[in-house]
């Protein structure tokens, strides 16, 4: 079991005391959310969606809680028990949620993969976790996860218990089998422990694991369900992954349950879905990231669907351009909420009463008074109020560092968070961000590492040498240009065909390659990154995915 188990590994007692005081921690736990919705919502309507076997379920709170007793049951039949970190990978069905709300109630720790993870990173979160099992569809989407798994398995250095939800498990256990263990009691968590782990895009050429506490992760859902104004009419139309932490918290489909809404998942995010599905099913808020929001904006004219229950349209995940911002109301008749966070914990919003120009053009203003905001300059000095600069941050719902201790230079000695963006600060606290000071490419809100996929180019026969950097693209924010060095240059089909084999995920393969025989250096003998983007912008044409 990790060291990190509670808030004495996670954040200072002298903090946690102070947070409690003020009222933003409390005793509440995902161990018993679920009940206690249930308890209180009973027969409202609290999830609608298909499941892996394509069936369509309208559950209740009630009914959404006897769900997840059966599948605790289940899961407690195969062994999984307190403390156990299980990998979920699970896409927006309605699996999803009794299953993680299982796993609460044992005591046990999601791990939030996300569908488009491959081998790559399922190995590390498997054996980095020391995970007693594995969650995933058998065949979704065209893709094989019982194939991912009989290939990620031999190379973890202890065994894991894939479990399959959904039809045709195959050689696996099933989580859809008969639930004969008793239901225990609640597991006796305390409101301080680890209670999941989330994915972080990572600098550091692998993903890095985010230990979230029941206390912090709940002080967030809570403010943002407050913020965002949700309530029991609340309906909420799921696009994005459903694991990903803008879904789940901000304020996500956390939010809504703890508010007595309704949550609908979808799997498909296409415009004449996203309108047909909001006129069915009255939604009233959705979230999605520029780069869909973009094409919703596009495609809304030709679409014949009433968008008149539609409230909130939320944008996060990357910034939203202050021009597509501005067609929001008068093209989809609902108000825009931008939301600019991260998984580490802090999350920003424009509020309902901001103005219509601070709305538009900045990404929001923290969630917390106790939040704790610094914008530095490349010495490390504040930057004058208004000025970009390198944005730390240190609060009640922000990590003070990574799972088993990764990547320690990601905070200060005195526990803020180095987020990686470049932001400014309006005089009313709204931040607007400016772009990322590290090697990382955000393409429509996936963060992309660098040296990641550097490193797997670099494993190719024929590559000598790689660097991976942005291309701005104004559907998707950034795309990836691989400069390759090699003197035998294998094609673009090639290399992304052997990044696949590698396990990479689809999103990570590079849309554009560049081939060079040196690559510019700095002063200090490193790949000048800003040297390669000028080149690139000095040669690039309208053609954003340059193959063979």
């Amino acid at each position: 079991m990790s060291e990190h188990t509670d808030s004495t590994a996670l954040y200072p007692a002298a903090d946690v005391a102070a947070w409690r005081a003020a009222g933003y921690w409390n005793d509440d736990t995902f161990a018993t959310f679920l009940r206690e919705a249930a308890a209180r919502f009973g027969d409202n309507e609290a999830v609608v969606g298909h499941d892996l076997h394509g069936v369509n379920h309208r559950l209740s709170y009630r009914e959404l809680s006897t769900a997840a007793d059966a599948t605790a049951r289940r899961l407690r039949a195969l062994g999984i028990t307190r403390g156990d970190f299980v990998v979920v990978q699970l896409p927006n069905t309605t699996e999803f949620l009794p299953t993680i709300f299982a796993l609460f109630h044992l005591g046990a720790r999601p791990v939030f993969a996300l569908p488009a993870h491959r081998a790559a990173e399922l190995r590390h979160f498997l054996a980095s976790t020391n995970a007693a099992a594995w969650i995933a569809p058998g065949s979704h989407n065209g893709f094989d996860y019982r194939d991912l798994a009989r290939e990620v398995l031999p190379a973890l250095p202890n065994p894991v218990q894939v479990i399959i939800a959904g039809p045709d498990p195959a050689e696996f256990a099933s989580l859809g089998g008969d639930p004969v263990a008793d239901l225990p009691a609640p597991a006796p968590v305390a409101p301080e422990e680890l209670a999941f782990l989330q994915v972080s895009g990572g600098s550091t050429g692998i993903p890095k694991l985010i230990p979230r506490t029941h206390a912090d992760y709940l002080y967030s859902v809570r403010e943002s369900a407050r913020i965002c104004q949700l309530s029991t009419a609340t309906r909420m139309l799921v696009v994005l992954p459903v694991s990903h932490n803008f879904t789940m918290s901000s304020p996500g489909v956390l939010g809504v349950l703890w508010a007595g809404g309704t949550v609908i998942l979808t799997e498909d995010p296409t415009p004449t879905s996203v309108f047909h599905l909001i006129d069915a099913e009255k939604v009233t808020m959705t979230a999605a990231v520029p780069p869909l929001a973009m094409t919703w904006l596009a495609l809304r004219p030709r679409i014949d669907a009433h968008l008149d229950t539609l409230e909130v349209l939320q944008v996060g995940g990357a910034k939203f351009p202050a021009e597509a911002a501005r067609k929001v109301t008068p093209v989809l008749g609902c108000r825009l909420q931008q939301v600019f966070g991260m998984a580490e914990g802090l999350v920003n919003y424009t509020r309902a009463d901001d103005p219509e120009d601070v709305v538009t053009g900045t990404q929001g203003r923290p969630i917390s008074p106790a939040d704790e905001i610094l914008i530095l300059d490349d010495e490390g000095h504040p930057v004058p109020e208004g000025e970009s600069g390198h944005l730390l941050t240190r609060g009640p719902y922000t990590i003070r560092s990574y799972f088993n201790g990764a990547d320690p230079g990601a905070f200060t000695d005195d526990g803020f968070y180095r987020t990686g963006d470049i932001v400014r600060r309006l005089p009313t606290g709204h931040l607007i961000v400016e772009g990322r000071d590290k090697d990382h490419i955000n393409r429509g809100g996936e963060k992309i590492s660098a040296e990641e996929v550097e490193n797997h180019l670099i494993a190719h026969p024929d590559i000598i040498d790689a660097a991976l950097v942005a291309i701005p693209d104004d559907y998707l924010g950034e795309r990836s240009c691989a400069w390759i060095i090699s003197d035998t240059p294998p094609t673009a089909t090639e290399i992304r065909e052997f990044l696949t084999r590698r396990g990479l995920a689809a999103y990570k393969l590079p849309d554009r390659f560049e081939f060079e025989s040196s690559f510019p250096l700095t002063g200090v003998g490193k790949i000048s990154r800003k040297a390669l983007r000028r080149r690139l912008a000095a040669t690039l044409t309208t053609d954003t995915s340059k193959d063979d």
